[in-house]
């Protein structure tokens, strides 16, 4: 019996907001993973670890969450006025996939920072002081981000004083503008209505907001559910019927929002849409075990990813909360007290987070100009990952 050597690829292990994942760049993988396929995702599956019967990631540099199970493939533009192309993919922790579906809004943050220390920013768009903007176009979905990149002495400046919930440590502050996240050529609200009401076999009948910004959610009241929206983890992941349910849901907002045609498909498109329910500010205890009181935020969130609750916030839900906040009328709106807003500050289960969005009513369609927001970045570990040959067969 023969054995190959295991393969010995280029690889940087980075922190994105409250996200972590292994950044590649596209020329330093193996030919036949440069482009998408069967390879590819084979590839980066056995880099995190999965399909993982067991669900913990043991074998690969996964950490069997959400926030954990990503991939990120960096390169330079193929976009006029772009700096790098950006493609994002989920990482299915214990089923054999890959989710190309959407865009991971915390690992944008630790874009333009990949980007610059590999080169692939020209040099005299880099100051040596002050602030980077890489523009970066992100593939999955279509959309330009924008990075605000401190820089010191020439190198990308990771330290700071910058605090984000869901993060243990501070760091230096990244802002990023996510441009027009409205997904193209079609609707914002791809039924047509701020708020829907659609009817779930085994659930019940339930009002909605179904939009398409920063990525496709589904927005609920958490009333309806039976949630007052000071949930953390342990409330909803620890309860297999309150998952099975809401996973039930968002299988049906699938098909409603047109993503996708039968109900089964969904369970290949975990990345998207997104669930999330709402509810006016109350005062609650975050994970941490920091108060955060009802006169600091003005309504609370909570949002499920790939089936779990999320720790903190996904960034792409953050643009679709911000969205949905600023326009009058929606539920994301009337939790926050109605009227009109550009920014919105809403609790999650490990604090706060403030995103700002410009939106428009033309011809009796809304659309998202922008939405903004901060986000920390860093790089944990940079190297080589190592994976069997056999992944290439």
């Amino acid at each position: 019996m023969s054995v190959k050597p295991q393969l010995k690829i280029p690889a940087t292990y980075m922190r994105g907001g409250t996200s972590k994942g292994v950044f590649f760049d596209l020329a330093d993988l193996p030919e036949a993973a440069q482009q998408p396929g069967k390879v590819r995702d084979a590839l980066l599956m056995r880099v995190i670890g999965s399909p993982d019967p067991y669900g913990k990631h043991t074998d690969g540099m996964g950490g069997a969450t959400s926030s954990t199970s990503k991939t990120v493939i960096v390169s330079k533009s193929t976009q006029p006025n772009h700096d790098v192309d950006y493609l994002f993919g989920q990482v299915s922790i214990d089923t054999p996939f890959v989710d190309w579906s959407g865009n991971c809004g915390n690992l944008s943050s630790a874009v333009g920072a990949f980007a610059i220390s590999q080169g692939l920013v020209d040099a005299d768009r880099v100051p040596e002081n002050g602030i980077a903007e890489v523009r970066i176009w992100q593939a999955n979905i279509g959309k330009t981000i924008v990075n605000k990149v401190p820089m010191c002495n020439g190198e990308v400046q990771e330290m700071g004083d910058f605090e984000l919930d869901g993060v243990t440590f501070p760091a230096a502050e990244v802002a990023i503008e996510f441009m027009d996240p409205s997904a193209d050529g079609e609707q914002m609200f791809p039924t047509g209505n701020l708020v829907d009401t659609f009817e779930v076999p085994g659930v019940g009948t339930l009002e909605a907001t179904f939009i398409n910004a920063g990525i496709p959610t589904v927005f609920l009241r958490a009333e309806s559910l039976g949630y007052d929206g000071t949930e953390l983890q342990e409330a909803i992941n620890g309860d297999a019927a309150a998952l099975t349910r809401l996973e039930t849901i968002r299988a049906h907002a699938a098909v409603r929002m047109g993503l996708i045609e039968q109900i089964e498909e969904a369970v290949q498109r975990q990345h998207t849409p997104k669930l999330a329910f709402v509810a006016p500010g109350k005062t609650y205890t975050a994970s941490s075990g920091k108060i955060i009181h009802a006169d600091n935020i003005d309504l609370l969130v909570r949002a499920m990813s790939m089936g779990k609750l999320h720790h903190a916030m996904m960034g792409t839900a953050a643009v679709a909360i911000g969205t949905a906040a600023s326009i009058p009328g929606t539920l994301v709106n009337q939790a926050a007290g109605g009227g009109e807003r550009t920014m919105v500050n809403f609790g999650h289960p490990s604090g706060t987070l403030q995103v700002g969005a410009e939106t428009q009513l033309k011809n009796g369609e809304w659309r998202a100009i922008k939405a903004i927001m901060s986000r920390s970045a860093r790089v944990l570990m940079e190297g080589w990952v190592r994976v069997p040959a056999e992944v290439l067969e």
